[in-house]
């Protein structure tokens, strides 16, 4: 017998509402990456800040996405720890937004909680941790 056939099959991120969130989360990426990167590559002298928070989300968006698609246990802590990681970014962008102003001249993806996102920013990691978790348990 080979030593592929001995391991145990992944266990699937992407079902039931899984499926969603890796949708969302692709999105994010496509809208992060690309606003971050004709931003950078055409004003970034005017909010550097901003536009490097906004590409840095993108690079965390692709990350969980990609965790989620690939599935299994490893997949699934290292997804837990990069949302968590992410939620904690949009609300310290978020509330930086909102006490200094000043410090964005241009709104970043988590400006506001992300509020030009339909505040999906805040619910998308809320929703992927408690996927997670779930999907732990499962």
């Amino acid at each position: 017998m080979a030593a592929t056939d001995e391991r145990p099959a992944r266990e699937r991120l992407i079902s039931g509402p899984g499926i969603l969130l890796v949708w969302l989360y692709g999105v994010m990426v496509v809208g992060a990456v690309s606003r971050s990167a004709y931003q950078i590559a055409t004003e970034f002298d005017r909010a550097p800040l901003a536009y490097t928070l906004s590409a840095l989300a993108g690079f965390v968006y692709g990350f969980i996405t990609y965790t989620l698609v690939r599935g299994g246990e490893t997949a699934r802590k290292a997804a837990l720890v990069c949302c968590a990681a992410e939620l904690v970014g949009v609300l310290a962008v978020g509330t930086w937004t909102l006490a200094e102003p000043s410090a964005f001249p241009d709104a970043t993806v988590w400006s506001d909680f992300g509020m030009g996102y339909l505040f999906i920013p805040v619910l998308l990691p809320l929703s992927a941790l408690y996927w997670l978790r779930r999907a732990r348990t499962a």
